[in-house]
């Protein structure tokens, strides 16, 4: 099963990236041929998603016209060689302002691409368009004052997820085949999973995170910005895309070494499944009891993995994804206070409302101002963690998960009070644990319930990507097809 094997009579806007690129290599078709008929779907569907907020149809054909000059010569093509990808707003890529969803920085265009970036237009991707995300790409949800909101294509009254939220919801409505996104806590995963669709969240360093220096202005003239701690230690570059082969083939594209990367380490591809896989299914983590619907998408997995060879065994909480859950509340939020008075200064009525959220959800853990001791207690203790982590999973375990205790959230849930907040936050433990820890982790959607997509939650050992992305292709292989229907 799995999702419908692309044909050669589909328009190529409906087919995978690894299949279109293989098309492109055996001449079949053209780069141009799948450009223009992603920027066909644009027109027709992108006015009412808004998944993506600037594209330049012109400049995006004389790449796909240079892609089809290079096949013709007989040069050597990269792994994603004329096929299109969208990048992120908050990500740098040279003559496109670097927004990030504020009005203010509507005007910041880069010199220069982050190096995510670079890889892909080295692997030969055409970069068709820029993905919306929230102000500051600090939301689970993908609005914000300067673009408008993205819509989830399955269900206009549901969040696509966020941070890359246009991502995701322009890869499920066939704008492009891939996307570039970036995750802190959740930012790739939970919208691949919100719109139905494979998110891989990378080990830290797997993929480069150097992007040009960004300044801003000060009374003293202009001021280089820093990222804090987190954004070093737990922030990664990663691809969203229909299927586990098409991720697998950007994650391929998009880890070329970059040692300006502070975290960077050329590693290679690992050599994924050895023998028997250990599985270990967790439940009711952060203090959420599952919805019904997230069991049941949960179980259908387990049993998917268990049919394809895994051991699955329930998982008894050792209290590891829970302390690295609260962690995430203390450090990730200690590091984004320094942000406020930009936020306030610059940010929309959506960041500030939601940021008040999230101040209070980590006060009801941590207190209303953690010591600097307790901050640097914690980075301390981050780091048993993950040498726990590792000792549970080693290069033979994973962890089955939910994506979330709840199915997609309503739109602007995080603008709805303290209680719907707070619920939230206990709720998208899967998500705020795995950075914390520094471990890839995939999600994979497994049913469609009450109109919506379900999917799960897959984490490895650290530069376990290919054991990940085998289990996760397990469970896509015995799962009915699941296609958005905008």
């Amino acid at each position: 099963m799995g999702p419908s094997p692309s044909s050669p009579s589909d328009p190529p806007w409906r087919r995978g990236a690894a299949d279109l690129a293989a098309a492109v290599r055996r001449r079949e078709l053209s780069s141009e041929e799948i450009v223009r008929s992603c920027l066909e779907r644009i027109e027709e569907v992108d006015p009412r998603l808004n998944a993506l907020v600037e594209v330049r149809p012109d400049e995006a054909l004389e790449q796909a016209r240079a892609a089809d000059r290079a096949v013709a010569a007989g040069e050597t093509l990269g792994p994603l060689h004329g096929v299109p990808v969208s990048v992120k707003i908050n990500t740098e890529q040279r003559g496109y302002a670097t927004t990030n969803g504020v009005r203010a920085l509507a005007g910041a265009v880069a010199d220069d691409d982050a190096a995510c970036v670079s890889a892909l237009r080295r692997a030969g991707a055409v970069l068709l368009g820029r993905s919306n995300a929230p102000a500051f790409s600090l939301r689970w949800f993908s609005t914000n004052d300067l673009h408008g909101r993205t819509l989830n294509p399955w269900d206009p009254d549901r969040t696509p997820g966020g941070s890359s939220g246009g991502a995701a919801a322009g890869v499920a409505a066939g704008l492009t085949p891939l996307a570039q996104g970036n995750d802190i806590g959740g930012s790739i995963r939970f919208p691949a999973a919100c719109c139905g669709v494979v998110g891989l969240r990378p080990t830290v360093g797997r993929v480069p995170d150097w992007s040009p220096p960004a300044y801003t202005d000060t009374p003293d003239g202009p001021r280089r910005l820093e990222f804090p701690p987190t954004v070093h230690a737990c922030a990664v570059q990663g691809p969203i895309g229909r299927t586990v082969a098409d991720v697998r083939l950007a994650l391929d594209a998009m880890s070329a070494p970059d040692l300006r990367t502070p975290h960077g380490i050329p590693a290679l591809p690992g050599p994924g499944r050895r023998g028997p896989v250990r599985v270990g299914l967790v439940r009711d983590v952060g203090g959420a009891r599952d919805h019904p619907a997230v069991d049941r998408a949960l179980d259908t997995a387990a049993a998917h993995l268990a049919d394809a060879g895994y051991t699955v065994e329930v998982h008894e909480d050792d209290g590891l994804l829970g302390e690295a859950h609260r962690l995430w509340l203390l450090l990730l939020t200690e590091d984004t206070r320094a942000m406020l008075p930009v936020v306030d200064a610059i940010g929309d009525d959506g960041i500030r409302t939601a940021l008040a959220a999230h101040f209070r959800a980590a006060a009801r853990v941590w207190g209303e101002r953690p010591s600097l001791q307790t901050y640097i207690d914690g980075w301390a203790r981050r780091a048993a963690l993950i040498t726990r982590a590792q000792e549970l999973l080693g290069g033979d375990g994973l962890l089955l998960t939910p994506v979330c205790a709840e199915p997609p959230f309503e739109q602007d849930a995080d603008q709805a009070g303290p209680e719907r907040t707070e619920e939230m936050f206990s709720a998208m433990w899967p998500m705020t644990s795995v950075p914390i820890l520094g471990l890839p982790a995939a999600t994979v959607p497994v049913a469609v319930d009450g109109g919506l997509p379900l999917g799960v939650q897959i984490i490895g050992g650290r530069f376990e990507e290919s054991l990940v992305l085998d289990a996760a292709q397990a469970v896509e292989d015995r799962t009915a097809p699941i296609r958005a229907r905008a």
